[in-house]
């Protein structure tokens, strides 16, 4: 976890984000698993500001709470955040595919690590504009790693693509194809 907060105050460096007055508590951007973490090596209390992010993807299952940048922002980069696909659609357009990215293994960036551990039928939130979506993961498949992912899904559902390295295997990715409930 410490190597994820110094991801987050390395991106914070790049464009500063104000410092709460309390002396004790300083905002970064964010810290994946819970919206307010004590580091017991220093004492430090972070308090995350998700207002600066295009949407925040949360996966209770694996604890798993990051925020995401639009497209054209420096920070939707995976060496920095979860990522969002060129040509991705947001959760309120029909039909749409929402389609985000991000390192698995052991790294500070890799915020899907933990992946591997969803089943069919778990949840997946996306906070967007003010609303918190529902999808549901209905397919999991892996495709070889060659800079072209096939996506399988229905296109008469509005869906959430996820997609990472497979774990334990260097030459495949791993796809999570989720739909919006409701």
């Amino acid at each position: 976890m410490r190597d994820e907060i110094y991801s987050d105050m390395k991106i914070a460096m790049m464009d500063p984000v104000p410092v709460a007055e309390e002396p004790e508590v300083e905002v970064v951007t964010d810290v994946p698993v819970t919206e307010n973490v004590n580091i017991e090596e220093n004492n430090t209390h972070y308090v995350i500001d998700y207002s600066k992010y295009l949407g925040v993807l949360e996966i209770p299952k694996i604890g798993l709470k990051r925020g995401f940048y639009n497209v054209g922002s420096k920070y939707n980069s995976i060496e920095y955040n979860v990522t969002m696909v060129e040509g991705s659609t947001m959760p309120d357009v029909p039909y749409g595919n929402l389609i985000l990215m991000a390192h698995s293994g052991d790294a500070y960036i890799s915020y899907f690590a933990y992946l591997y551990r969803l089943e069919i039928g778990d949840v997946v939130y996306v906070t967007y504009a003010g609303v918190r979506y529902e999808y549901h993961i209905v397919n999991i498949y892996e495709v070889p790693k060659n800079g072209v992912v096939a996506i399988h899904r229905n296109y008469d559902q509005t869906s959430l693509t996820m997609i990472t390295c497979t774990k334990g295997n260097d030459d495949t990715q791993t796809v999570y194809i989720s739909e919006l409930i409701g």
